[in-house]
């Protein structure tokens, strides 16, 4: 496994009014953060938020290219990014606990934090395709350039890790400076994460490892975000 040290790139907020950040998504241009009672969009390069949504949003976001995901306790939200509106729910796998969310190739991706595990689900019912373990506890979860990796928050110490995706053995991981905790994960599509800092109220860029063409080679088949045109995200 390569190891090294996480590459804070930039910090943004804290905010006003922000407590927490819980989940992380990108939809192409706004960084949308969840709060517990609203879901914020942050101008990645301003540094701004540009507006917020009234919706429950206790976890894990997600973006399929059309409709913002979020978890809210034992429930996933289907929103209109527009109108705020809840469109549809499925049910949380295992009634609940559930933390990162991600989507890629027509699925959702949640984490379920202490049981270590990441489920791939049907959209429309909340059923669970497959399973992925882990060995640490999973907070965030974002898919690039058929890479998968996941955030740990455990005590002082968190790490973002790329995963095998058919074994679960960690590939590579990113060590965040002691103190500074990941409680949600996106990629960009190219050379920066963001990450959900928990109650510092803050979010930040991390830069990415420059490895797609590898992971690429390895793993053609697998899924890319919903926010990434074909080829966004290529040789980096």
């Amino acid at each position: 496994m390569k190891r090294s040290a996480a590459e804070i790139l930039r910090e943004y907020g804290p905010f006003p009014g922000v407590d927490a950040v819980h989940g992380v998504t990108y939809d192409g241009e706004n960084v949308w953060f969840a709060v517990g009672d609203k879901l914020n969009a942050l101008d990645p390069g301003s540094g701004e938020i540009r507006r917020s949504i009234d919706v429950a949003a206790h976890a894990g976001t997600a973006f399929d290219g059309r409709h913002l995901f979020q978890i809210a306790e034992d429930r996933i939200q289907r929103v209109d990014p527009q109108t705020g509106s809840v469109l549809a729910t499925i049910p949380a796998p295992g009634g609940g606990a559930v933390s990162g969310l991600a989507w890629a190739e027509g699925a959702l991706w949640v984490g379920q934090y202490r049981q270590r595990k990441i489920h791939q689900l049907d959209p429309q019912t909340g059923a669970i395709r497959r399973t992925i373990q882990s060995n640490r506890f999973v907070t965030g979860i974002t898919w690039v350039d058929n890479e998968l990796w996941h955030a740990t928050w455990e005590g002082d110490e968190s790490e973002l890790r790329r995963l095998d995706p058919q074994t679960g053995e960690v590939l590579e991981s990113l060590d965040m400076p002691p103190g500074m905790g990941v409680s949600g994960l996106e990629s960009d599509g190219s050379d920066r994460f963001f990450c959900g800092g928990g109650r510092s109220g803050k979010v930040r860029a991390v830069r990415r490892p420059k490895q797609a063409s590898r992971a690429r080679d390895r793993y053609p088949d697998r899924p890319r975000p919903a926010h990434l045109p074909d080829g966004a995200g290529e040789g980096t």
